[in-house]
């Protein structure tokens, strides 16, 4: 055990932990599994397969980094630290040794006492909080990273909070940023964690005392349920100040405006996120979903794609939130290798389709399948769409997320009204407001041009309108250079890259030899030539033929 934390430990600080900017304060994660009988033989295997999909995930994802740090303890017959922290991005390998060796610890046995568990239990979250405190002391990845535990057990929560509470209120919890206590329930096991009438005072003062918000949070025991648990760590966790101010119009006895303050949320995981995987949908979101195909690919028409329909939807039973990319329009085929008989009844196929759906407020689920068997050996990526039909007989193609990318959402709706001053102010910013009953996307104007425009003037030209060459540097004395050391420089700029990149000097930097009198008046840039006449010509530019190719090109590149 001591040899495998060693090694555990050297790798995960050979390399340094990346924070994104986008998400600041992510916090490292630390899990606490009870692996203790009888209950780990009911919740071993749902909760290794959910944890072992999660972070084949988790550790595939590209982009900013959302979980930078992950430590795993299990907890049975003694205390064991099964994952000191370690980086979770490019990382499965480790981390699924570390869910196997989880899946193999014995689920028969006896305890040896509530109160044996609950004091492993403490060492467990002390323990992880100095290994985290270590870790970020030898590493540059801050002084303001939080940790946040999470425990997950099959024994009433409510009573593993208290004892939590009672067991750290004495401890170091400053790097703590939330301990969550996860507790699995098999059918028929809800009703044994009711709320203890003999709750004294004494305790509620200890749960007062801990300085660390304890949360409490009953799942069932599915993989699909234990994934929400972990997906939740995938989301933004700042919270220390609002994403979003939605500004209304000020009501009729009000000159201020309103300010609605909200916070984001992202509703799935995009597929842009995941490199490298088959064909998850509509590849429209980022700038290598437009490139052109290879030489080779070229020569070959794209492959047929085939949806196949498995379910009809209600329009009213689809929420917009777990649609993503952008729509295709979809329209009947005008494929000239079809004869004309063929092209009407495919006409009158799409028509009917359209009018049926769009009368009978309807869509229709499709699947992708795919069309070979990834590398990996496994059965490819299965993709769905959303099919919706327009008013202009045509279809919508939607690309829908999957179970697998999906992220908690517990946006619950309300069965109480909103308060009446609330409504009154909401209703008063409203009727300020144009009402339309269509949406016409030519009445929206983005300053895109202008933006584009003012950018395109205030940005510096790919290439200096005017070359010069390292050695012909600014002459301060009276001297001039030997006629040598002028040919070897005008040699060394003709043949030389790095002449491209250097910048014009600004015309009041330049100083002009003493014989050849004060500087001539500032010209504008279209007077070009001036710099081609004259024995000013010659001094500023030994080599003609040069100083002439060079207002050639400034041209060109104008």
């Amino acid at each position: 055990m001591d040899n495998r934390k060693r090694a555990a430990a050297s790798s995960s600080s050979a390399s340094l932990v990346f924070w994104s900017s986008s998400f600041p304060r992510q916090p490292a994660r630390v899990l606490i599994v009870e692996a203790l009988p009888p209950w780990w033989s009911e919740t071993c295997t749902v909760l290794c397969d959910a944890l072992d999909n999660f972070l084949s995930l988790a550790s595939s994802l590209d982009g900013p980094c959302r979980i930078p740090l992950l430590s795993l303890y299990a907890i049975s017959r003694q205390r064991e630290c099964l994952l000191p922290f370690v980086q979770v991005r490019g990382n499965f390998a480790r981390l699924h040794s570390c869910v196997e060796e989880l899946r193999s610890i014995p689920s028969e046995g006896c305890i040896r006492g509530a109160a044996r568990g609950a004091d492993l239990l403490r060492q467990a979250v002390l323990d992880s909080l100095q290994q985290f405190k270590q870790y970020i002391r030898h590493t540059s990845a801050g002084n303001n990273i939080s940790v946040e535990v999470t425990v997950v057990t099959s024994q009433p929560g409510r009573g593993v909070v208290r004892q939590l509470e009672v067991g750290l209120k004495d401890g170091d919890l400053v790097s703590l940023k939330r301990l969550l206590v996860v507790q699995i329930y098999c059918a028929g096991d809800w009703v044994q964690d009711a709320p203890s009438p003999e709750a004294t005072p004494t305790e509620a003062e200890d749960s007062l005392m801990l300085g660390t918000e304890v949360d409490l949070q009953q799942v069932e025991n599915s993989v699909f349920a234990i994934e929400t648990v972990f997906k939740a760590w995938l989301q933004e966790q700042g919270g220390d100040r609002e994403h979003l101010h939605l500004l209304l119009p000020s009501p009729v006895d009000n000159l201020v405006p309103v300010c609605v303050k909200c916070d984001m949320q992202e509703r799935m995981i995009s597929p842009a996120l995941i490199p490298l995987t088959p064909n998850l949908g509509v590849k429209t979101e980022t700038i290598r979903d437009f490139l052109p195909g290879t030489k080779g690919s070229a020569k070959q028409s794209p492959a047929l794609q085939t949806l196949k329909a498995i379910k009809v939807l209600h329009a009213d039973g689809v929420c917009e939130s777990v649609l993503y990319g952008l729509p295709l329009v979809i329209r009947p085929t005008t494929c000239w290798q079809l004869d004309w008989d063929e092209m009407e009844t495919n006409q009158n196929l799409f028509d009917a389709l359209c009018h049926t759906l769009k009368s009978r407020d309807l869509f229709l689920l499709l699947q992708v399948e795919p069309a070979q068997k990834s590398a990996a050996g496994g059965s490819g990526v299965y993709s769905h769409y959303i099919l919706q039909p327009s008013s202009s007989l045509s279809l919508l193609l939607k690309p829908v997320v999957s179970r697998e990318l999906l992220l908690p959402c517990s946006q619950l709706s309300s069965s109480q009204d909103p308060a009446y001053h609330a409504m009154q102010t909401i209703q008063s910013c409203l009727t300020q407001l144009d009402e339309e009953f269509v949406l016409n996307p030519l009445s929206l104007s983005s300053n895109l041009y202008q933006h584009l425009k003012s950018r395109g003037l205030l940005s510096q030209p790919r290439y200096p309108y005017r070359l010069q060459s390292p050695l012909e540097a600014p002459k301060s004395t009276g001297s001039r250079q030997p006629r040598q050391l002028q040919n070897h420089g005008r040699q060394l700029g003709m043949n030389s890259k790095v002449r491209a990149t250097v910048a014009p000097l600004p015309s009041s930097s330049i100083s002009f030899s003493s014989s050849l009198g004060p500087p001539p008046a500032k010209a504008s840039r279209p007077a070009l030539s001036f710099l081609s006449s004259g024995s000013s010509s010659r001094a500023l530019a030994p080599n003609r033929q040069e100083e002439n190719d060079d207002d050639n090109n400034s041209v060109l590149i104008q």
